[in-house]
C-alpha cells in the first residue's frame, strides 16, 4: 500500500491567525482608549485626601455630594437641576445599501460648583471656554423614535425646541435618538485636580470659614471630573 501525504501550505492557516490577531489588537485599543478608561486611569495619579488635609499644590482627589454655586441648569428632556449636561440628538440616514447616525445636536454646558463631604467644601471651576478640565458623565437618559415608535410627548418636546422635524415629508417617522449626560445636584462625583486654599471675598451660607479648598487646574493638569461609581471605589481602595 502506498501513502501519498501532501505537505499543507502553511500561509492557509497564516491568514486567519493574522486577522483574529488583528481584531484582538483592534478591540484591546479601543477599550484601552475609550474615553472611560483614560479617566480611571488619569485619576489614578491622583492621591485621595479629606478636605481638611489638602496640601497646596498636590493632586488631590476626593468624591462627595454636588452642590451648586449658583442657578443650575435644569436638563432638557429629564428636566432634572444640574451642573453640568452633555446632550446629542441623531438621525440614521440612509446612504444607499447602507446608513449611518447622523448627529443633528450636540450640545454641552458646565458651570461652577462645589463639592460637600463631611460638611466641608471644595471649589470647582471647570470652563469649556478655557478647556481646564477632562470629564466622563455616565448616561442618565435616553430615548428614540422609528418608524412604528412615535416620539414621546417629553422627546418631541424637545425635538421642537431645537426645530427638528419628527416626520419626513411622507408623514413617516424619522429614525432619531436622544441621549442625556448630567452632573446632577446631590449626585456623588470624584474630582481631581491641583490643592489650592482660597480666601473668600464673599461668605457662604452655611460656611463658617474665611478660606476654601479648591480643586484648580494649569497649563499641564487640566481637572478631572467623572459620576463614574468605579472612580470612587478606586478612592476608597488606596485609602
Amino acid at each position: 500500500m502506498i501513502y501519498i501525504f501532501m505537505a499543507t501550505d502553511p500561509s492557509n492557516y497564516m491568514i486567519p491567525f493574522l486577522i483574529i490577531i488583528a481584531i484582538v489588537i483592534i478591540g484591546f485599543l479601543v477599550y484601552y482608549f475609550n474615553r472611560k478608561q483614560i479617566i480611571i486611569r488619569k485619576l489614578k495619579k491622583f492621591k485621595p485626601k479629606r478636605i481638611t488635609q489638602f496640601r497646596t499644590n498636590e493632586l488631590t482627589k476626593i468624591s462627595g455630594k454636588v452642590l451648586e454655586v449658583e442657578a443650575p441648569f435644569i436638563a432638557p428632556f429629564s428636566k432634572r437641576k444640574c451642573v453640568a449636561y452633555s446632550i446629542k440628538i441623531k438621525q440614521k440616514v440612509q446612504s444607499g445599501k447602507s446608513s449611518h447616525w447622523k448627529t443633528l445636536v450636540k450640545k454641552e454646558n458646565i458651570q461652577d460648583f462645589f463639592i460637600e463631604k463631611n460638611g466641608e467644601l471644595v471649589m470647582v471651576k471647570p470652563s469649556y471656554e478655557t478647556s481646564n478640565f477632562y470629564s466622563y458623565m455616565v448616561e442618565d437618559s435616553s430615548v428614540s423614535s422609528g418608524t412604528f415608535n412615535d416620539p414621546t410627548p417629553e422627546f418631541q418636546k424637545v425635538l421642537d425646541s431645537f426645530g427638528i422635524e419628527s416626520e419626513t415629508w411622507l408623514g413617516f417617522n424619522k429614525t432619531l435618538r436622544y441621549s442625556e449626560r448630567i452632573i446632577e445636584l446631590g449626585e456623588i462625583i470624584t474630582v481631581g485636580g491641583i490643592a489650592k486654599w482660597k480666601s473668600l471675598n464673599e461668605p457662604i451660607n452655611g460656611y463658617s470659614y474665611s478660606k476654601i479648598a479648591a480643586l484648580e487646574s494649569n497649563n499641564e493638569q487640566k481637572i478631572i471630573i467623572t459620576d463614574l461609581p468605579k472612580a470612587r471605589l478606586i478612592e476608597n481602595r488606596r485609602r
